[in-house]
């Protein structure tokens, strides 16, 4: 029940609230601003396109066998969730945990859930005093492994969240909000492999990732104006 509740609740802070005048305005205004969250959301695909393949590049860098343990990961994630148990209780708690842990700062506390990865973040605090105790090569296969399925659980349950948020005009919410999210998650992960590995460059990423969007922003630019 208290489950439910939570994602009840998710759902629900992605809607627009409204009272007094803006109720009378909710059926035109809510279109308008699902329009406008629509053409950005569609904005941002080729930052998803852009950032993905510059992380995949950079990702190359790493050895095989880490690069493997991560796949490995979100794929284990996955046929753990579409075939045995959707984990829904362990996203929860860890929306729970940064809810406390915002609590000072009413607006993170809305969306900072849905944005951090916060088991990833953990595990990434968590790897080095294990380091420092447990001192073996076999060691960092599993965290980035663990990163791989932390990573695999957010983006789904975030989705799934927004995914079922009701009446989303041209799915405008699920379109921005996740490829939003997507991105932020990709530089996080970005950032933590950059302090893991020394061949991880989080700079090409950053650069790699802006250049290929430029390219396809001015090539969507040319076609329309420029023909």
């Amino acid at each position: 029940m208290e489950k439910k509740e939570f994602l009840k609740a998710a759902k629900a802070d992605f809607e627009p609230k409204s009272s007094g005048v803006s109720i009378k305005l909710s059926g035109a205004s809510q279109k308008a601003f699902g329009v406008i969250k629509f053409i950005l959301g569609v904005s941002l695909l080729p930052l998803v396109y852009s950032s993905t393949t510059a992380f995949l590049n950079e990702f190359n860098t790493v050895e095989k066998p880490l690069q493997d343990a991560f796949w490995s990961g979100i794929v284990v994630f996955l046929a753990v969730y579409l075939f045995i148990w959707e984990p829904a209780v362990i996203y929860y708690r860890g929306q729970r945990l940064l809810e406390i842990i915002f609590t000072f700062f009413k607006p993170l506390v809305r969306v900072a859930p849905y944005l951090l990865p916060i088991y990833a973040i953990v595990l990434f605090l968590l790897y080095w005093p294990v380091s420092l105790l447990v001192r073996s090569g076999d060691l960092l296969p599993y965290f980035i492994f663990l990163f791989g399925f932390s990573i695999g659980l957010h983006l789904v349950f975030s989705a799934k969240v927004i995914r079922g948020k009701k009446e989303d005009f041209l799915k405008a919410n699920y379109l921005f909000g996740f490829s939003f999210i997507y991105i932020l998650n990709l530089v996080l992960f970005a950032a933590i492999l950059n302090m893991l590995f020394a061949k991880f460059s989080f700079v090409n990423f950053l650069n790699n990732a802006a250049l290929t969007a430029q390219g396809i922003f001015s090539a969507v630019f040319r076609q329309l104006f420029l023909r």
